[in-house]
């Protein structure tokens, strides 16, 4: 454990720490706990979501998955930066116009009843803890790798500090960490991509030549990890479809003020997404051809340390340290966002609105809130204590499935189909979690024939890594048929009449009754 590391990660650390400390001063209601009281600007929620979506799987995970599948590992890539024109074009501004804190706010704007509001709370905590794992398990290798620390305590570590920061300073806390994290993250990749350029005199030409000469040209070419098309087809439509679905970047419209900033929050976080994995590739190829295989390997068997490795090839202990506590700024980040995430769907949606039918003073509302921060870490902490040799794209990767067959057709038929009622609403999202839970317990990434390449030892059930393929159109089809096949329990006229309010507002943010006054 060297001076330099513990000096980049004080700094880190207490850079955060201040930040907390200030936002914690201006956290009072349940609006600023849960949405910064939604005065973000739109570059800042840009800087935000990219905080969020570039998380220890973007980082750790696609340079990892890069250096050991090539081509394979930079469909992470592409599928991350595509995913944000669907957010652009298709969900932010209705979010922004019909939710309130979380996704299940948005869906009972339309159908307001209790089990849509259980449904969905249940999905996003499920979501967030995939999520948590992922980021918790890239944790721990890493602060194992810089300073030898044990994986659990390291995982303890990152798990008592992410609590801080969202028990003390909310959504604003959590947003301004995310900002400078980001940038961080955006500084510490050029960097390390300029030194890759550096070291094959800025030609891609002799980059890709030199991985395919020494490496196989089976690096540069699809069918080291994904051997069929529809392995790849499936992978890709969970990371294009998926970003849609998850939870703590859809409550990231609500921190703005209108549907304007929404939409400028998503134009600012596909630029800085499209700029930062364009990089992952220098990263990943890097490493394969400085560090090795052998060395990633011996290092994590998932490849989640190759970006710190490459950087220690690069520049020695000191941009090691500097990578290392950007990679830590980044986990600590978005775990926060996470946590926040499933302690509003824990404390508003389940507590507030299911159990006490929202008659809760600001102060409870604040109360709850923390006490579900508290119950969502500890339970991730656990969880993520036996995941230690998943690889955290995979992980990421599987919560986007679910995102993307559980709450994205419930969300696009709540918008835009007329007939759609709550029966098919919770069809579509039952349908596509569990649908997901199973198909992808049966799938490779949990057996294997291989001992140590998947959690059990035995030959997988399902050959899809990510059964998205068909868990989506399980989703869709299971949100049809539940509204063609049953009757609304609300009246066809009342029915007409909110689906014209939903249309109106989702498009214009201003209610039909607000019209007509």
């Amino acid at each position: 454990m060297n001076i330099v590391s513990i000096g980049f990660f004080v700094a880190i650390v207490g850079l955060t720490l201040v930040v907390t400390y200030i936002a914690a001063k201006r956290t009072s209601s349940a609006a600023d706990f849960y949405t910064a009281g939604g005065g973000l600007k739109g570059w800042q929620n840009g800087f935000a979501i990219a905080g969020d979506y570039l998380s220890a799987a973007a980082f750790l995970g696609v340079s990892g998955a890069i250096a050991l599948t090539g081509f394979d590992g930079f469909f992470f890539s592409v599928g991350y930066v595509v995913a944000n024109l669907v957010l652009l074009y298709v969900i932010a501004e209705p979010m922004r116009n019909l939710g309130r804190y979380t996704l299940a706010d948005m869906l009972t704007a339309r159908f307001n009843e209790k089990r849509i509001r259980g449904v969905a709370a249940s999905g996003t905590i499920i979501i967030v803890i995939l999520y948590m794992i992922a980021q918790l398990v890239g944790a721990g290798a890493l602060i194992k790798l810089l300073f030898g620390i044990e994986y659990w305590v390291a995982v303890l570590i990152v798990g008592v500090m992410m609590t801080t920061y969202v028990l003390f300073g909310g959504m604003t806390a959590t947003s301004w960490v995310q900002i400078i994290k980001a940038s961080l993250l955006l500084f510490g990749t050029g960097l390390l991509a300029t030194l890759v350029l550096v070291k094959f005199d800025f030609s891609l030409l002799k980059m890709f030549d030199t991985i395919a000469v020494d490496h196989g040209e089976e690096f540069l070419v699809p069918g080291i990890k994904y051997t069929s098309t529809i392995d790849s087809v499936s992978m890709m439509m969970a990371l294009v479809l998926g970003t849609s679905g998850l939870p703590h970047i859809l409550m990231r419209f609500f921190t703005v003020k209108d549907a304007k900033t929404a939409r400028s929050s998503i134009s600012w976080t596909t630029w800085i997404t499209a700029i930062f994995f364009s990089l992952t590739i220098f990263l990943g190829f890097g490493a394969l051809n400085f560090v090795g295989l052998d060395q990633i390997l011996a290092e994590s068997k998932a490849g989640n340390t190759a970006a710190p490795l490459l950087a220690h090839y690069l520049g020695g202990d000191v941009l090691m340290a500097f990578i290392g506590a950007v990679a830590f700024a980044t986990i600590l980040a978005v775990v926060s966002g996470l946590v926040l995430t499933g302690a509003s769907a824990i404390s508003h949606d389940i507590y507030g609105e299911i159990i006490k039918d929202g008659k809760l003073t600001e102060k409870q509302q604040v109360v709850a809130a923390r006490t579900g921060s508290i119950s969502i870490a500890i339970v991730s902490i656990i969880l993520a204590l036996f995941a230690q040799s998943l690889n955290v794209s995979f992980l990421v990767s599987f919560a986007f499935c679910i995102g993307a067959s559980a709450n994205l057709p419930v969300i696009l038929y709540t918008i835009y189909w007329k007939k759609f009622n709550s029966t098919g609403a919770v069809a579509a999202m039952v349908t596509g979690l569990v649908s997901c839970l199973i198909l992808g317990a049966m799938g490779p990434n949990v057996w294997s024939p291989v001992e140590g390449a998947a959690i059990f030892v035995g030959k997988p059930l399902v050959p899809l890594a990510v059964p998205a393929i068909i868990t989506i159109p399980l989703g869709f089809i299971a949100g049809y048929l539940g509204s063609v096949l049953s009757s609304s329990k609300v009246p066809k006229e009342e029915a007409e009449r909110i689906y014209k309010e939903i249309r109106v507002k989702s498009n214009t943010g201003v209610s039909v009754s607000d019209i007509s006054h």
